[in-house]
């Protein structure tokens, strides 16, 4: 046998060894002892409970004395004994290949690999933090999607990602970018004017991988030169959008603070209103009947103003904060007394990655019960992002994405700020530095 042959041989040794490992690991058994879980569609909390897994999917849910006789002999132990289980939670708005750190003309000397080197950081921490899925809408360069697929390889720690790639946007709009002279003649690759440019641009952005599409409705806070609650696409735009999109089987999320912006973006049919900061009456009763949702991010609000001054924002990006976001708060309590569906989302990367649950706090304080806010970052965001069957409850089937706490969520929705134990896809998520969480597994 020549040294090639030997070679050959040893790479399929190697592959095969590493093919079986894998399916050793997909049928790897985990029992998970709660103490209590949260049933967050009734309500309502089940004490003493297991939950069997298989591979990546949770086998059974129950009572632990009924379940103890189907434990399979060779499973994993999860010691959650002392805990509140839920969900793994879902952000349905996030940038992870952004920071508060790097916004205005400090992000202009950032390259798309290294955006791409910290959503891998960002990805870890926000799944430290218990969100086991988020929805990215808009990333450089597809990095997000580059992102999603390293994650799904098992290159790198990270939430499951739902990713845009590049947010659609018009010349001047809040997806292009504004900060540089005319001499550059530089336009964000989202950047789409007109029916047939814009549908070229969905059809661009599914090509490289996006699992759905998004686009700027309005002008917003966090860009130069443009009006927050000014309508950028026209109707005709955005049913082109929206249109070519769905037909394309994706679900489209449009970016929109004004109210005009909001309501033709409902009426061409979008999935998901984000941040929604001047919705009305008009766009609360048609969103109802349109059955869209409403992304709100409202503890950016709090962050962000406490803290401008270190991030180097322009004076109208300021400005407009200081205009839009106490604003949005007034708005957004309206449509939640109103009855708006709610999905879960917090625009991180306007504030760190990984503060993603204080967003839960906010939203009680404008009107809903902590179970709503829970339940918008659990079945409704996964409604919204089409995957009811596979996360959003803990339920046979589904992936094994869970999260424990102590205390009491239902009475105390900050204990989600502070989550001691997550698991995805039944494999406990271990901190940087083996540190922080207090499971204890037993083999």
């Amino acid at each position: 046998m020549n040294r090639w042959s030997v070679l050959v041989w040893g790479l399929l040794l190697y592959v095969s060894a590493g093919l079986a490992g894998q399916q050793a690991d997909q049928h790897a058994h985990v029992v998970v002892k709660a103490g209590r879980v949260l049933d967050v569609r009734a309500g309502v909390y089940r004490d003493h409970q297991m939950i069997l897994i298989e591979g990546d999917r949770i086998r059974e849910v129950g009572d632990e004395r009924e379940l103890q006789p189907h434990v399979p002999s060779d499973a994993r132990v999860v010691d959650l004994s002392r805990y509140t289980v839920l969900p793994g939670l879902i952000d349905a708005h996030t940038h992870l290949t952004g920071s508060p750190y790097l916004m205005g003309y400090r992000a202009l000397a950032v390259s798309v690999p290294r955006e791409a080197l910290l959503g891998a950081r960002n990805a870890r921490v926000t799944l430290e933090a218990g969100f086991t899925t988020v929805r990215n809408v808009g990333a450089s360069g597809f990095a997000d999607i580059a992102l999603r697929d390293a994650i799904n390889a098992g290159d790198v720690p990270g939430p499951r990602i739902f990713a845009s790639g590049p947010p659609l946007g018009i010349t001047g709009g809040h997806c292009d970018e504004n900060l540089l002279a005319p001499e550059f003649h530089f336009f964000s690759e989202g950047v789409a004017n007109g029916v047939p440019a814009v549908m070229a641009k969905v059809r661009e952005d599914i090509k490289y991988g996006a699992d759905l599409i998004k686009f700027c409705a309005t002008g917003g806070v966090l860009s130069k030169g443009d009006i927050a609650e000014s309508e950028q696409y026209s109707p005709e735009e955005m049913q082109a959008i929206i249109r070519e999109a769905h037909r394309l089987g994706r679900k489209v999320a449009a970016h929109a603070h004004g109210a005009q912006g909001i309501k033709d973006a409902v009426l061409a049919g979008v999935d998901s209103i984000e941040h929604g900061s001047f919705i009305d009456e008009e766009d609360i009763q048609l969103m109802k009947q349109h059955g869209t949702y409403l992304v709100p991010t409202l503890y950016l609000g709090d962050w962000l103003l406490a803290n401008y001054q270190k991030l180097g924002l322009t004076d109208d990006m300021v400005a407009k904060a200081k205009f839009v976001l106490p604003a949005a708060r007034q708005n957004v309590a309206r449509a939640f007394r109103e009855g708006v569906k709610v999905a879960f989302g917090t625009d991180a990367a306007v504030y760190p990655h990984g503060l993603n649950a204080h967003e839960f706090a906010v939203m009680v304080k404008l009107g809903l019960t902590p179970l709503a806010a829970i339940q918008a970052a659990t079945i409704n965001a996964a409604d919204l992002l089409g995957w009811s069957d596979q996360i959003g409850t803990l339920e046979p089937g589904k992936y094994a994405d869970l999260i424990a706490v102590e205390g009491d969520p239902l009475k105390d929705v900050t204990t989600l700020e502070n989550v001691k134990v997550v698991l995805k896809g039944g494999e406990v998520v271990e901190p940087v530095g083996g540190e922080g969480h207090e499971a204890k597994v037993e083999h």
